[in-house]
């Protein structure tokens, strides 16, 4: 149930991508079973300054809080410089938490 959203003016390699699902299932505390990652490539633009730019969406049922929050945040910016060289002042995540009953799976909602 926790997904991450990444648009990024650049291809984010598979390996990047399986490690975000199991740094976020871990920080979170979910079975990363149930995380989805999303990277979609974007134009961005940060401080008037075009290209590298990472614009992050975390949501959950649940785990999230300010701890979490940060930590993922940390994280993130840690993982994403370091395979793709973007300065964490370059990176911005919001985090949403959401009702059981407004996440839908397999036919259902978990609420």
């Amino acid at each position: 149930m926790p997904m991450i959203r990444l648009q990024c003016p650049q291809e984010i390699p598979a390996d990047v991508l399986a490690e975000l699902s199991s740094l976020v299932a871990e920080t979170i505390g979910k079975p990363e079973k149930y995380v989805m990652v999303v990277a979609e490539k974007a134009d961005l633009m940060m401080s008037g300054i075009a290209g590298s730019a990472v614009y992050a969406e975390v949501k959950s049922l649940g785990g999230l809080n300010r701890v979490v929050n940060h930590e993922l945040t940390m994280k993130i910016c840690i993982l994403l410089n370091d395979h793709l060289g973007i300065p964490a002042d370059r990176i911005y995540v919001t985090f949403q938490s959401l009702v059981p009953d407004h996440w839908g799976w397999n036919g259902s909602t978990f609420g």
